[in-house]
């Protein structure tokens, strides 16, 4: 029988949790591979079993599994009897095939793995006995330290597996098991970065935009669509808030100091994006900043922003500088995404020179005098929700379709 063998690793660690954990990855495994001829996922001595039908294809498992978080490595693997005389028959069998392929390897080593300890020889008796097997079989020398091919043998109660390759997983913890969180999607470079970071930690992501519209096109809606759909490989299905700016910008354009201005467009930010935020059980929201990257991230402004919220800010990129998350950026498949020109809300009624140390106390005397509640009513009144699954197009729908309650809650129509 074709399967996947899949280690974890991190979640070894969890204790009382781990059987949580466990489950919380084979359902997200059985999710990624919903639509693939795949029998089952099941737990078995500390790994965990996806059993394939003959015609799936690894290529395409592999790219799934890839892209799970809590998986420290798989392999494509055969199930194979409980004897030493099947180890040698289905491994040698398969060693041959693998050389009749084009694989000319001329040394080799095995690695066995005895979890089953009522198995009668142990690890290195296993070893030499399967190893002297495929010599004779094939010639080939033994090599323990830099063999051409590794033999892997994993013995269980009642059954065991070989493969020939790992692929490493990427690591983390299994997408949920971390509770929700929200994120502030720019179309740019960093938020994607932390977005992912926060993925790989075990949190589910809803995600929010905000564009210059009416004021500027909706360029850059698209391209926080683009990355959210990126990003939802990794979690399966996303919700992407796209909510209009522009019109906020103006009236702050009108009655603030421009030194201040952009502080205050991050507090309001802060405060719709918790608003969206709560509406799927988010308990902290995410951005992308970076100590002192830009103005707005100074130390001193990050925390007047952050007096604005009533959740945990998680900022994961606040150590890294512009070098080390573009390279992230790249590993992860959303650089190119990300430098594609569009028009920014950010680049919209910005001062020449902002405010690097702002004080909480005068960006709350000007709000006192703003309509800051109906400001925020109506940026989610006039936001639209896109529901984004893999390989699927995008569903649009108007905020108040997907929340009729929140009329009474006092948005506006």
């Amino acid at each position: 029988m074709r399967c996947v063998i899949v280690h974890y690793h991190e979640i070894a660690l969890k204790k009382g949790n781990r059987p949580y954990y466990i489950e919380r990855l084979a359902g997200n495994l059985r999710q990624a591979t919903s639509d693939l001829a795949v029998r089952r996922v099941r737990k078995v001595s500390g790994r965990l079993v996806m059993e394939l039908e003959e015609e799936t294809a690894w290529e395409t498992v592999r790219a799934r599994l890839a892209g799970t978080f809590g998986i420290a490595n798989f392999s494509l693997a055969k199930q194979v009897q409980l004897d030493l005389d099947s180890f040698k028959r289905d491994i040698g069998r398969a060693v041959l095939a693998r050389r009749e392929a084009g694989d000319d390897f001329k040394t080799f080593r095995v690695s066995a793995r005895r979890a089953f300890k009522q198995f009668p020889l142990s690890s290195p008796e296993i070893n030499r006995e399967v190893g002297a097997h495929l010599q004779e079989l094939t010639g080939a020398s033994v090599n323990l330290n830099h063999a051409d091919l590794t033999v892997h043998l994993e013995v269980i109660p009642r059954e065991a597996f070989f493969y020939f390759d790992k692929v490493q997983g990427p690591g983390g913890l299994p997408v949920g098991v971390s509770g929700q969180v929200c994120v502030l999607l720019s179309g740019g470079i960093d938020s994607p970065v932390a977005a992912y970071r926060m993925l790989q930690r075990g949190c589910q992501a809803t995600f929010v935009h905000f564009h210059g519209a009416p004021y500027l096109s909706k360029a850059s809606a698209e391209k926080a669509m683009d990355l959210a759909e990126l990003l939802t490989f990794h979690q399966h299905h996303s919700t992407l808030y796209s909510t209009p700016f522009g019109e906020i910008q103006r009236r702050v354009v009108l009655a603030v100091p421009p030194p201040l201005r952009v502080i205050l467009y991050r507090r309001l930010m802060i405060r719709i994006a918790e608003a969206l935020g709560r509406r799927h059980g988010a308990q902290a929201l995410v951005t992308g900043e970076s100590l002192a990257q830009v103005a707005s991230q100074t130390l001193t402004n990050i925390g007047v922003v952050e007096e604005a919220a009533e959740m945990p800010i998680f900022r994961p990129l606040i150590g890294m500088d512009k070098n080390e998350i573009s390279a992230q950026a790249e590993r992860i498949g959303t650089y190119e995404t990300s430098i594609q020109p569009d028009q920014d809300c950010c680049s919209l009624f910005v001062p020449k020179h902002p405010a690097t140390r702002s004080k909480a106390v005068h960006l709350r005397r000007i709000e006192s005098a703003m309509p800051v509640d109906a400001m925020i009513g109506r940026a989610l009144a006039e936001s639209e929700v896109l529901e984004i699954a893999p390989g699927k197009r995008a569903v649009t729908r108007p905020f108040f379709e997907v929340h009729p309650e929140a009329v009474k809650e006092g948005a506006e129509p």
